[in-house]
């Protein structure tokens, strides 16, 4: 769906952010009747509460937003989002109280509070319309939540209807809105083309595994996004309990989520080169799929002992990682729903991430605050290498004894990788509604890498 501000209107209702510590001030300025209301309806200022002011004929002149204190503030994200949730229909405009930094972001969280996935079910439309406030770049937020729709939307549509075939249309589709080029290697080319591990994760389904590999732009520094996409995974032979197998369909949140993100890029016209490389696949079950204790050969040459065939998301993103590291990228970032152990170390609202460039890591941090895309970097700690390295086989996918699992998953992918190389062990999913994030799939780090982009490839 489209997300966009409001056009002005005369009849535009004003938006007050009103904190406790404004309120008395506020109140003294409003008509006696005004006044009184506010007592009336308890309004305090505290986050996310709302007051409307009536005028003489009883429509809505003027709404005061609790924005709470500073604290009440720290535990959250986009404040003025759930008055788009609340308000009813209208077009509204932010009046006062809010500094450039948090105007930025409040404008971005209405719009991505309007977000709805209405594929299968009539939804109704946000009602209340927000004017893009003055000072802010709307073209550039727009294009922020284009990118963030584009992710929701292929997360929460259903494997039956994004298999890897859907996947592929999705990144043409985009692949043609941006003049981009783009092929796509698929079934049996996969061995012809060397790419034999993510030939071996999505043989076993019906649905034939390939690898879609998009470019676009011609000059400046060289980007590549590596997205796992693994459209529904029952684990293999190694089949996942119904209770873990439930949101599987997110299993491509990392593919979405590169392909949000080189919406944005795209869009926003960044001076670099771009690739988008996907391997995408369903994990499923027949008599050719692979095997505990099978050996792989991967694209690279290192040899990978399958210890557990539901750790089958880096193996399809080891053969696309080797194969973005043959032109020596300026940097190449992966994403993925890699792992459980990311999820028991940060909670679905974190994106972890890993990296061995300290700049870098200061860059994506300070960018994740300035946008409100949280981000927590975890270590590459080499003194684990030991633990993938089986003995029989150069790597194992599953090392055994259940620590660490999160530092040992990116120490696997770090061996395919010899550029300059980020590492997001994404969720993808919103278990529960927030402001901005309805419950479903959700983006997890791009707007973050988005914003240090310019500073860590010096654009």
């Amino acid at each position: 769906m489209t997300l966009s501000f409001a056009v002005p209107t005369p009849d535009a209702i004003p938006l007050a952010i009103v904190t406790p510590d404004t309120l008395g001030a506020l109140v003294e300025t409003l008509p006696s009747g005004s006044q009184a209301w506010v007592q009336t309806q308890g309004f305090t200022a505290a986050l996310g509460q709302l007051c409307t002011l009536p005028n003489e004929t009883g429509d809505i002149a003027r709404v005061l937003v609790g924005f709470g204190n500073e604290d009440a503030r720290a535990r959250g994200r986009f404040p003025l989002a759930s008055a788009a949730q609340k308000l009813p229909e209208g077009t509204y405009y932010i009046e006062s109280g809010l500094t450039p930094d948090a105007l930025r972001e409040n404008a971005l969280g209405w719009l991505l509070a309007c977000y709805r996935f209405d594929r299968y079910r009539t939804q109704p439309q946000p009602a209340a319309r927000l004017v893009a406030p003055d000072g802010i770049d709307a073209q550039q937020i727009e294009t922020i939540a284009a990118g963030e729709a584009l992710t929701r939307d292929l997360i929460n549509t259903p494997a039956s209807d994004m298999g890897p075939a859907q996947l592929e249309d999705a990144a043409r589709a985009l692949a043609k809105t941006h003049k981009a080029e783009i092929t796509v290697t698929t079934g049996e080319a996969l061995l012809d083309q060397n790419f034999p591990m993510i030939h071996a994760v999505g043989r076993a389904s019906p649905r034939a595994p390939r690898l879609i590999d998009m470019r676009w732009g011609q000059v400046g520094p060289m980007l590549t996004l590596v997205g796992k996409g693994v459209c529904f995974d029952t684990g293999g032979l190694n089949i996942k309990p119904g209770g873990s197998m439930g949101l599987m369909k997110k299993d491509m949140g990392g593919a979405a989520t590169a392909l949000g993100l080189a919406d944005m890029i795209m869009r926003s016209g960044l001076p670099l080169r771009l690739r988008v490389l996907i391997p995408a696949v369903e994990n499923s079950i027949n008599g050719d799929a692979m095997r505990p204790q099978d050996i792989l050969t991967s694209r690279k040459g290192l040899t990978v002992e399958i210890n557990n065939t539901d750790a089958e998301g880096r193996l399809v993103l080891a053969d696309a990682l080797a194969l973005a590291d043959e032109e020596t990228p300026d940097l190449v970032i992966s994403m993925a729903t890699l792992t459980g152990a990311a999820r028991v170390a940060l909670g679905p609202d974190l994106a972890p991430y890993f990296t061995d460039d300290d700049n870098h890591a200061t860059r994506l941090a300070q960018a994740g605050q300035r946008v409100a895309d949280p981000v927590w970097r975890l270590p590459f700690h080499t003194p684990y290498e030991a633990r993938i390295e089986p003995g029989i086989a150069d790597l194992d996918n599953a090392p055994s004894g259940g620590m660490a699992g999160a530092i040992t998953a990116a120490l696997f992918l770090r061996r395919f990788v010899t550029a300059p190389y980020m590492h997001f062990d994404i969720y993808g999913w919103q278990p529960t509604a927030a402001p901005a994030r309805p419950k479903g799939g959700v983006g997890m780090g791009a707007r973050a890498i988005l914003d240090a982009l310019p500073e860590i490839l010096d654009l």
